[in-house]
């Protein structure tokens, strides 16, 4: 008797956490935490984690607590399998991330195998930033589903808006040497021929990502090229320090940018005076006039030291849990088909939805320019005093564009 108790009394510590696992849901964060793209991973989690205390305050997701697993892939797609394997041999049935389209292509690839493989177990992958086409065209998976605008969506914004700009006349070219970079560059050359082609291109570079440490012989390029404007994809380390290298060398254009406002990016621009001459395109900024997201991002901004970056992954976070109650089920697979086709009011206002030819979502897109404030404009930017302002919103519908994506469902 004695020893029935003892086994008994050790097993329920094993039992119970067991208990607890069930009653959890992971989400496998796979983006950099150490290198170069630290700054952009850490702000990421910490939205991440942010979010799941959101839901888990009103009762998690089907009565389950919501738990972000931080995994570090140092921004290498071969090091973010690795990762990937640790999370789902740890009980995740999904992982997030958005830090390099590389990494994206790799894990879109590794989860759909995983799943080949493994029927009863299957993975989703929730894309919250990685935004090269290829996702969602010809390399498009079932378990994969992205919530931020591809570049090419970004950049027909982008081009629509430089093309009604007559004082743009010469643009420099500047991106990261990977598939994103590269897609920026291909989409920014077609579509300013197409609409403006008495612009002149006169730079295109393209440079290591992460890695350059100073700037300053590419901004020499740019000085000496005569351009008066540039554009560029850059993220992470790679905007703010060619930013700053434009300040310190006095460089006075206009810039079009997807990140400008990553972490280090408002300073730099502060810095160089170029006050509402940097533009960044993006699903959503802090000054839109729309009391819900400006209360989030007042309560958002008294927790961390920087605001929401990512509208985006807000509305993943809370689609997710949309549907997982529509599907009565956190089976990747009943949560997967729920997802598909599903519309919902975005985080900073209007209607979005999920494609299902594709898992693109689509919603509306804001231009946004960062300098002085008005009083209709409550937020700075990393304590500078300047602030992001609307300039341009497209509509939903308007940011449609087709999709070769044949997919393949199981």
């Amino acid at each position: 008797m004695r020893k029935t108790l003892l086994a008994a009394a050790l097993a329920l510590p094993i039992l119970g956490s067991a208990a607890a696992a069930e009653d959890t849901i992971k989400i496998g964060y796979i983006d950099p935490l150490s290198g170069g793209g630290a700054s952009v991973g850490e702000v990421g989690l910490k939205t991440f984690q942010f979010l799941a205390e959101e839901l888990n305050t009103k009762g998690g997701v089907l009565g389950k607590k919501v738990e972000i697993v931080p995994l570090d892939n140092k921004t290498n797609p071969q090091e973010s399998l690795i990762q990937a394997q640790k999370a789902i041999d740890a009980g995740v049935r999904f992982i997030t991330q958005g830090n390099g389209s590389s990494v994206a292509g790799a894990l879109s690839d590794f989860v759909s195998k995983y799943n080949e493989r493994n029927p009863g177990k299957e993975v989703l992958y929730f894309n919250y930033a990685a935004v090269d086409p290829v996702l969602t065209n010809e390399k498009c998976s079932f378990w994969h589903f992205r919530w931020d605008a591809n570049s090419d969506i970004k950049m027909e914004a982008l081009t629509n808006y430089m093309k009604s700009t007559p004082s743009i006349k010469k643009v420099y070219l500047i991106n990261q040497d990977y598939s994103f970079g590269q897609s920026v560059r291909s989409q920014a050359k077609a579509m300013l021929a197409a609409k403006r082609p008495d612009i002149q291109i006169v730079g295109d570079e393209l440079h290591p990502l992460l890695k350059i440490s100073d700037f300053a012989p590419y901004v020499a390029k740019i000085k000496a090229s005569g351009a008066d404007t540039v554009v560029t994809g850059n993220w992470g380390q790679d905007i703010a320090l060619l930013l700053k290298a434009a300040a310190d060398a006095g460089l006075k254009v206009n810039w079009y940018t997807y990140y400008a406002g990553g972490t280090g990016g408002p300073t730099a621009i502060k810095q160089a005076g170029l006050n509402h001459q940097v533009f960044q395109v993006s699903e959503g900024l802090a000054n839109l006039d729309h009391q819900p997201s400006r209360d989030f991002e007042k309560a958002f901004r008294a927790k961390f030291d920087f605001g929401m970056f990512y509208p985006r992954a807000v509305n993943q976070m809370r689609m997710f849990a949309a549907a997982a109650d529509k599907a009565k089920s956190t089976d990747p697979v009943k949560v997967a088909q729920a997802l598909e086709g599903m519309t919902f009011e975005v985080f900073d206002g209007g209607e979005g939805f999920m494609r299902k030819d594709d898992h693109q979502f689509f919603q509306p897109i804001y231009i946004s320019s960062l300098g002085e404030r008005s009083e209709k404009e409550p937020f700075d930017e990393e304590k500078t005093g300047w602030g992001w302002r609307l300039v341009a919103k497209i509509d939903t519908q308007q940011t449609v564009l087709p999709t070769t994506c044949k997919m393949e469902r199981p």
